[in-house]
C-alpha cells in the first residue's frame, strides 16, 4: 500500500485548511483529529481531493500510514495541548521522524522543544504560518525555525503550499529553534499595529470628518491603489461597505468596538521590554486594544467627562492628510518591527536573515503589502540599518511626516484619539533629535541613587554631581 508522505494532527479550522492545501498541492496525507467525527467528516467533505487524504482513527493508524522518516505537522492550540501531542506521539515515533509544530506557538515553549528534541527525538521543527483560513487553504507566509536538515526535508510540501510572489514561495528557513515562531509574533505585532493605525484613520473620518462607512470605504479602496496598497487596507474598505444583512445598516455601525486578540502582539510587546528594543506604535496598538475591552469605564468616562470626539472644522483634513499621516506611520512602525528582529540576534545567537523575512511577507500574511518589496531590497542594501534612514523611506518620510504631525496635532486638539499614530510620530521625534532628555533622567539617578553618569567633555561612565559631594 502507497503511504502518505506527511501527516497531520488537529482538523479545526487552519489545520483542515492546510491539509486540503497540501493534498490539492499532490501530496499524499495522512490525517488524524482527536474527536473521530469530525475526521469522518473532513474526509467525507474534501471532494476531490479525498483519494489523497488518509484518515485515520488513532495515532497508531497515523503513524503507520506515512512513509519513513516520517514527518507530522501539529495543527493544535498552542501551550499544554502542544506537549502532551508530542508526549503522545513519541512512544510511536523513531529518533529521525521530524514533528513539526505549525501552530501560534510561544518561541521559548519552541525552544524547549528543540532542545528536549536534540536529547531523546524525535526531531522538531517550529513553523509559524500567517494568513488565516484563507492563507492555510490557498497559500500561507510561512517561517521556519529548528535544524536546516529538517527544515529542508519538508521544504519541498512547505514551498508548494506558500502563497508565491512572482513565483518565488513566500517560506523561508530563519534559523534554529524558536526563531521561525518568533518572527511569527514579530509579524503579529506589526499586524496590530498596522490594524490600529487604519482604526484611527476610519475613526478620525468618522467621527472628526463626518463620514459614513460608505464614504470611508472608498477612501480606503482609493488608498489601496497607491502606496498603502495592501491586504488591509483592502479588507477595511470592503468592511467599511457592507451592509448588516439583518438590519440593513453599514455593518460597522453593529459592531461592538471591543477588540479581540489572541495574546501574540501581548508576547511581542513582553519580548521587546526584555530586549530592550522600542516598538511604541506596537505597544501602543496593544493597549488600545486591552482598553477596547473596557467598554463600561469607558462610558463611566463619557459620562463624567462629556464624549472626547470633537467635529473637526471643515477644511481641517483630508483624506490625502489621512493618507499621508498613514504612510509615514506604516514605515515607522515597520521599522521598529525589523528593529526588533535584529536585537534578537545576539541573545538567542540567531542570525535572523531579515531581508528574506520581508520577502517571505510578501503575500500569504495578513501584512503583505507593496511597501515589503521595497524594504526587502533597503534590508538587502544594508541590513544593519534602520529601514527610516535607508533613502527610499527617508524620501518618504521627509514628504509625509508633515502630514502625520498635523494628523496627530489636530485630533489630539478635537479628543480624537490616535494612540499608536501619536506614537509614530514621537518615535520618529525621537530619532531625528540628536541631544535628547535623558541628561536631565542621568542627573536625577545619581542625585537619589549615586548611579553616576557620562559626561559630554570626556571619556568615562563613572562621574557624579555636586550634589553628591
Amino acid at each position: 500500500m502507497a503511504q502518505s508522505q506527511i501527516g497531520l494532527i488537529g482538523l479545526g479550522t487552519m489545520g483542515g485548511m492546510l491539509a486540503l492545501n497540501i493534498a490539492e498541492k499532490g501530496f499524499d496525507i495522512s490525517v488524524f483529529n482527536r474527536t473521530t467525527s469530525v475526521t469522518k467528516s473532513f474526509h467525507e467533505n474534501a471532494g476531490e481531493l479525498a483519494s489523497k487524504i488518509t484518515p485515520c482513527e488513532n495515532l497508531e493508524d497515523l503513524v503507520a500510514s506515512i512513509a519513513k522518516p516520517r514527518a507530522i505537522i501539529l495543527m493544535v492550540p498552542a501551550g499544554d495541548p502542544v506537549d502532551q501531542q508530542i508526549a503522545a506521539l513519541r512512544a510511536h515515533l523513531d529518533a529521525d521522524d521530524l514533528i513539526i509544530d505549525a501552530g501560534n506557538a510561544n518561541f521559548h515553549d519552541t525552544e524547549r522543544r528543540a532542545e528536549e528534541a536534540a536529547k531523546a527525538g524525535p526531531r522538531f521543527l517550529g513553523i509559524g504560518v500567517s494568513g488565516g483560513e484563507e492563507g492555510a487553504r490557498h497559500g500561507p507566509a510561512i517561517m521556519g525555525g529548528g535544524e536546516q536538515q529538517d527544515w529542508d526535508r519538508v521544504a519541498p510540501i512547505l514551498n508548494a503550499i506558500a502563497a508565491k510572489f512572482d513565483g518565488t514561495p513566500c517560506a523561508g528557513f530563519m534559523g534554529k529553534g524558536g526563531s521561525g515562531h518568533f518572527v511569527k509574533a514579530v509579524h503579529n505585532g506589526i499586524e496590530y499595529a498596522d490594524m490600529q493605525m487604519i482604526a484611527e484613520t476610519y475613526g478620525v473620518m468618522r467621527d472628526g470628518m463626518g463620514l459614513n462607512s460608505q464614504a470611508c470605504g472608498d477612501i480606503f479602496a482609493k488608498w489601496d491603489e497607491g502606496a498603502l496598497k495592501s491586504y488591509l487596507i483592502e479588507i477595511s474598505g470592503k468592511v467599511a461597505r457592507a451592509t448588516d444583512p439583518e438590519s440593513g445598516e453599514p455593518m460597522l455601525d453593529i459592531i461592538l468596538d471591543r477588540a479581540g486578540q489572541k495574546g501574540t502582539g501581548r508576547w511581542t510587546v513582553i519580548e521587546a521590554q526584555h530586549l530592550a528594543a522600542p516598538v511604541p506604535v506596537i505597544e501602543a496598538a496593544v493597549m488600545a486594544r486591552n482598553l477596547s475591552s473596557r467598554l463600561d469605564a469607558r462610558k463611566q468616562g463619557e459620562d463624567m467627562f462629556g464624549a472626547a470626539p470633537e467635529a473637526l472644522p471643515e477644511g481641517a483634513l483630508s483624506a490625502e492628510d489621512l493618507e499621508n499621516a498613514l504612510i509615514a506611520g506604516k514605515i515607522l512602525c515597520y521599522a521598529q518591527g525589523f528593529e526588533l528582529l535584529r536585537s534578537a540576534n545576539a541573545p538567542f545567537d540567531w542570525d535572523l536573515p531579515l531581508p528574506d523575512i520581508a520577502l517571505v511577507w510578501r503575500d500569504g500574511c495578513i501584512i503583505r503589502s507593496a511597501m515589503l518589496d521595497d524594504m526587502a531590497s533597503a534590508l538587502s542594501e544594508s541590513p544593519d540599518r534602520n529601514l527610516m534612514y535607508a533613502p527610499y523611506f527617508a524620501d518618504l518620510l521627509k514628504a509625509h511626516h508633515g502630514a502625520l504631525r498635523k494628523v496627530v496635532s489636530i485630533a489630539a486638539a478635537h479628543g480624537l484619539a490616535v494612540p499608536a499614530l501619536s506614537m509614530a510620530l514621537s518615535y520618529f521625534d525621537t530619532m531625528r533629535t540628536a541631544r535628547g532628555t535623558a541628561n536631565m533622567i542621568q542627573g536625577q539617578r545619581d542625585f537619589f541613587g549615586a548611579h553616576g553618569f557620562e559626561r559630554t567633555d570626556r571619556e568615562g561612565t563613572d562621574f557624579h554631581g555636586p550634589w553628591a559631594m
